[in-house]
C-alpha cells in the first residue's frame, strides 16, 4: 500500500505542476480534465501526509521512551504512542478504503425510474409518493430533479414515473436504490383495517454523456403526441411529448417534460441509451460470477431490497438487515439513515474482497 501512495503523491505533485503550465491553462479541455485528477487525489495524498507526520511523531515518542529515564516523562511518552497508534491504524483503514477502486459512474447523474408492481392501486399510490420522497432527499443534497414522464395511476398516483437527478456524486448514493421496495400498510379503502401488502421497483442507471448516446437512427422509430401532466392536465397545446420505440429490443421511452420536440427527443434517447447500457452491464454480471461484488451497491432490479411498514414505522433493508424506526423521516427525504450504512458496508466487503486478493 505504501509504494502505491508513494506513487499517487509524486503524480499529484505532476499533475499541481502541469496545472500550472500556460499552455494547460489555455487548453480548457486538458485543464478541466487535470482539475478534476487533482481533486480525486488530493484527498488521499492529504491523509497520507498526516500519516506520514503521525509515524514521525511515533518515532519520537518512540525514542524519547528509550532514553528517558525519569517515570514521568516515560508515563506521558506511553500514552502519546499508544494514542499516536491507534491514530496510525484509523489513517491506514481510511487510506484502504480512498485507494479502493471507483465504480467510474459515481460522478454521473441519474435516470431514475419508479413503476407500481404488484398490489394494484396501492403500488401506484406508493410509486409516487416514493418518488416525491426522493425528490425531498433530492432537495437536503443540493440536487435538481426533473420529471421526464409521468402516468397516472387509476385512482391518483404514478404507474411509472421517470426522471432525471442532476448534482454532485449522485449516482455515488443513487445507485442503493435500485430493486424491488415492498411497502405494507392499511389501504384508505381497507375497511376491516387489513394490512395490504405491494411493491414498487426502482431502476437507477446512470445518465449518459452527450457524446456518448450513439444509437443507429434505423433502428428506432420516433412518434409525436400531445404532452399530458401530472393529473391528466395538458401540458402544453403543442405535440411535443416524444415517444422512441427501439425495434430490435422493443424497448418505448416517452418523454413529455413541456419544453420543445427537440429537447424532448434528445432526453429520450439518453434515457433509451441509459436503458440499454443497464441490459449490457447485467448480462455482462450474469457471465460473470464475481460480477455483483465487483459492481458494488448497484442492485438488481429483480431482488427485494427493502420494506416499508406503515402501522409500525419501521423501514428494514434485507441487503444488510438494517431495521429503523423513522418511516416517516425517511418519506420526508432522510434517506442518508438508510444510505450511508448501505455504503459503509459495501466498502468493507470490498475491502475484503481487494485484501484476499492481495493475500
Amino acid at each position: 500500500m505504501f509504494s502505491k501512495l508513494e506513487e499517487v503523491e509524486s503524480h499529484f505533485s505532476e499533475v499541481g505542476m502541469r496545472l500550472q503550465d500556460p499552455e494547460v491553462t489555455h487548453n480548457q479541455k486538458v485543464y478541466k480534465a487535470l482539475m478534476k485528477e487533482f481533486a480525486d487525489l488530493e484527498p488521499i495524498v492529504e491523509k497520507y501526509r498526516t500519516l506520514k507526520k503521525v509515524q514521525k511523531e511515533m518515532e519520537s515518542s518512540q525514542e524519547l521512551l528509550e532514553k528517558e529515564r525519569d517515570e514521568e516523562l516515560r508515563l506521558l511518552a506511553k500514552e502519546e504512542l499508544a494514542t499516536l497508534q491507534e491514530s496510525v491504524g484509523t489513517l491506514e483503514n481510511e487510506l484502504k478504503l480512498l485507494l479502493l477502486p471507483k465504480d467510474p459512474n459515481d460522478e454521473r447523474d441519474v435516470i431514475i425510474e419508479i413503476r407500481a408492481g404488484a398490489g394494484g392501486d396501492e403500488a401506484s399510490l406508493f410509486a409516487e409518493q416514493l418518488f416525491r420522497a426522493y425528490c425531498h432527499y433530492a432537495d437536503t443534497r443540493g440536487w435538481k430533479v426533473r420529471i421526464l414522464s409521468f402516468s397516472e395511476g387509476n385512482v391518483g398516483g404514478a404507474k411509472e414515473v421517470i426522471g432525471s437527478i442532476s448534482g454532485e456524486k449522485v449516482f455515488s448514493r443513487m445507485k442503493f436504490e435500485s430493486g424491488v421496495h415492498r411497502v405494507q400498510r392499511v389501504p384508505k379503502t381497507e375497511t376491516q383495517g387489513r394490512v395490504h401488502t405491494s411493491t414498487v421497483t426502482v431502476a437507477i442507471l446512470p445518465e449518459p454523456d452527450e457524446v456518448e448516446v450513439k444509437i443507429d437512427p434505423n433502428d428506432v422509430r420516433v412518434d409525436y403526441q400531445r404532452s399530458s401532466g401530472h393529473g391528466g392536465q395538458s401540458v402544453n397545446t403543442t405535440d411535443s411529448a416524444v415517444r422512441i420505440t427501439h425495434i430490435p429490443s422493443g424497448l418505448v421511452v416517452i418523454c413529455q417534460d413541456g419544453k420543445s420536440q427537440q429537447s424532448n427527443k434528445e432526453q429520450a434517447l439518453k434515457v433509451l441509451f441509459a436503458r440499454l447500457q443497464a441490459i449490457e452491464e447485467e448480462k455482462v454480471q450474469k457471465d460473470a460470477s464475481q460480477a455483483r461484488l465487483a459492481q458494488i451497491g448497484t442492485g438488481d432490479r429483480s431482488e427485494r431490497i427493502r420494506t416499508y411498514n406503515f402501522p409500525q414505522s419501521r423501514i428494514t433493508d434485507h441487503r444488510i438487515g438494517l431495521t429503523i424506526h423513522s418511516l416517516n423521516e425517511v418519506m420526508g427525504g432522510s434517506f442518508d439513515e438508510l444510505i450511508d450504512p448501505l455504503m459503509a458496508h459495501f466498502q468493507s466487503e470490498a475491502l475484503k474482497k481487494e485484501t484476499r486478493g492481495h493475500s
